[in-house]
């Protein structure tokens, strides 16, 4: 089984997001992980929306890069979701294979009501789905995790 490692700043949102949606769509072929550079607290906006869409993520910890590293786990492909203002912090996994970066806006750093956090961060929720959604029939087609 191929393994994928998302990494975002906090692993609180986007990593979390992309890890929920691989390990629905590709079971038995692709195990996802996630982890952050500093991780923080999962961001109840996205806990909402993801519980919206039939994913409850609330039980989930955040886990920083550091941690995956020394777990001596071997990833087939990393993928950064920082946002491109971001994207330069993203670390460097070593040993690790195809490295890819899907930038996505970091739903901590939306302004507005609540409502307006809520709405678009399902967007930013949507926008991952689809890119992993089409990922995985990629993936389950080739031989490579592209």
């Amino acid at each position: 089984m191929k393994q994928v490692l998302f990494v975002c700043i906090h692993n609180s949102a986007r990593s979390q997001m992309a890890e929920a949606f691989l390990n629905h769509c590709c079971p038995g072929s692709i195990r996802a992980f996630s982890a952050g550079i500093e991780p923080g607290r999962l961001n109840p906006v996205v806990v909402e929306a993801m519980r919206e869409v039939g994913m409850d993520i609330s039980g989930n910890a955040t886990k920083s890069v550091a941690d995956m590293i020394d777990s001596g786990e071997r990833f087939d492909a990393v993928v950064t979701v920082c946002d491109e203002a971001s994207a330069e912090r993203c670390p460097y996994i070593p040993g690790s294979g195809e490295r890819l970066h899907w930038g996505f806006p970091d739903p901590s750093a939306l302004a507005g009501t609540p409502e307006e956090k809520l709405a678009r961060t399902r967007e930013i929720r949507d926008q991952i789905r689809g890119r992993v959604e089409a990922w995985c029939q990629e993936a389950s087609r080739s031989v490579s995790v592209r």
